[in-house]
């Protein structure tokens, strides 16, 4: 399995026969092999996780593809022609290529994604996260908490061998709440902070504060095809 980080959420998973790309918004795709299909997740319509786009770069690819889509995405958006899987939350899929696929209940908005295929299960959270935000009320705070928590305590006990997961510095002292929880909860050796809004030394910051966790965090920045 091949970690290729594109931006912000975005990422680029290479299986012995498949890519997966996961909340596409901006930036360039590495060359494709074409004889592998390339299926798209999107987690939902906010465009800092979706932006169709993507269709039109694996167009111009020549490359097969297919796409899993939260379903508060319009279909209006949806490209002609494609297969589409629309993905709710608590729900579990099968691919035509075997792809099995499980979804968690954002508190933000659409769903975060379990895929599990023949090289490894990826976690890939989307705008699920503890989001706590100065200014917010004590009350919304604690609710955002207690649902993040609750979705996370739904696959405790799960491996995962590559894991999403939002480290957003706009939430200033409350930064790593969620990342932290996910940590002390899941089973997963390779996590890689995302949604971080072009500001990776706080990854370094993360490090620095919490040495505990260094050796299962993964620098986003360097992840250029990464093996894992």
């Amino acid at each position: 399995m091949q970690i290729t980080y594109i931006n912000h959420s975005g990422f680029l998973v290479e299986t012995a026969d498949c890519y997966y790309i996961f909340d596409y918004y901006k930036g360039e795709l590495p060359k494709l092999d074409k004889s592998k299909e390339v299926i798209v997740f999107c987690s939902h319509f906010h465009p800092d996780h979706f932006n169709p786009k993507i269709f039109k770069i694996l167009n111009d690819m020549e490359m097969t593809y297919q796409a899993v889509l939260a379903k508060d995405i319009s279909k209006k958006k949806y490209p002609a022609g494609v297969k589409i899987t629309t993905a709710h939350h608590d729900q579990e899929y099968i691919l035509d290529n075997g792809t099995r696929i499980h979804t968690l209940l954002s508190n933000d908005s659409g769903v975060a994604f379990i895929v599990k295929t023949d090289d490894g299960t990826i976690y890939h959270a989307g705008d699920l996260n503890d989001w706590y935000w100065e200014g917010e009320s004590d009350e919304d705070n604690r609710q955002m908490t207690s649902m993040y928590r609750a979705e996370i305590n739904k696959i405790k006990g799960d491996h995962f061998d590559v894991a999403f997961v939002p480290l957003d510095p706009r939430q200033e002292s409350h930064y790593a709440d969620g990342m932290i929880y996910f940590l002390d909860n899941i089973d997963c050796k390779n996590v890689f902070p995302m949604h971080y809004w072009n500001k990776p030394d706080i990854i370094t910051r993360f490090i620095t504060e919490y040495p505990q966790y260094p050796s299962r965090i993964r620098n986003t920045e360097l992840a250029k095809g990464e093996e894992l």
